[in-house]
């Protein structure tokens, strides 16, 4: 497996983007696109389930939120979701005035703003910023992160090797990296789950958002996205130990860990 994938450069491939630029602005479009209704459609497609998984990647990085010195970046944060899951986790850790700071990076504009305007109603942005950033060319030095997430967006990338090293190269040595994403359950959940996500999910995207690309592209960027082996070991390629997968409900998402 080490030779084919060493030599396999794999990443978002939106329809009609032609290499690694045109892709990331391919996918940009399509998030700006779909901001004003992106948090309504995430709930509804998902039935909800999103909120949990949110909630259960954050409580898995506790140790690292309950350190005040701890600096934490969401990586294509969207609209902040991860991001104020991760917040209320530290939140839970403060000790005296002292709490992890979280940084929100998104490289839409749009979704940024739409998650600017959650944080003013929410009242909550004491320990939380975000910074319009390309993942692929973070303005951050090295080893200046302690923890560094990714939900739902990792896959967006144009180039997922790239994006592993350049999320080991921010992360201080024993940082963490975990990076939620969709999958493909296998079974006959798998086919009821296949017929839902290409089909069902699309038109239900389309109808609501207005906007029919980029929900036929989330069934094709899933199906391009590496499978669990795969994907592990190209984190260990971009420089992580201890690398793991666990499956969320059924597999329909995952989390990624790795350490520096």
């Amino acid at each position: 497996m080490y030779q084919e994938i060493k030599h396999r450069i794999v990443g978002a491939a939106p329809a009609g983007a032609a290499d690694r630029d045109s892709a990331a602005d391919a996918v940009r479009e399509m998030f700006t696109a779909i901001a004003p209704r992106y948090d309504l459609l995430n709930h509804v497609l998902s039935f909800n389930i999103d909120r949990w998984w949110w909630w259960r990647t954050a409580r898995r990085f506790d140790a690292i939120l309950q350190r005040p010195e701890t600096r934490v970046l969401d990586l294509c944060c969207g609209t902040g979701d991860m991001s104020f899951a991760l917040q209320r986790r530290a939140l839970r850790w403060r000790n005296g005035s002292r709490v992890a700071q979280i940084l929100g990076a998104d490289f839409s504009h749009a979704m940024l703003q739409r998650a600017a305007q959650k944080t003013a109603e929410k009242g909550s942005g004491a320990n939380l910023r975000w910074i319009e950033a390309d993942a692929l060319r973070l303005p951050f030095p090295d080893g200046h992160f302690n923890l560094v997430t990714s939900a739902f967006g990792f896959r967006n990338l144009a180039d997922y090797d790239a994006g592993l090293r350049e999320i080991a190269r921010v992360l201080a040595p024993g940082g963490e990296c975990g990076i939620l994403d969709f999958g493909e359950p296998g079974g006959l959940i798998g086919q009821g789950y296949r017929i839902y996500f290409k089909k069902v999910l699309p038109a239900i995207g389309t109808l609501i958002s207005g906007v029919r690309g980029p929900y036929a592209y989330l069934p094709a960027s899933v199906e391009r996205f590496p499978a669990p082996g795969e994907m592990l070991e190209r984190m260990r390629q971009a420089g992580f130990r201890e690398v793991s997968w666990t499956a969320y409900t059924f597999g329909v998402a995952g989390l990624y860990r790795g350490v520096k």
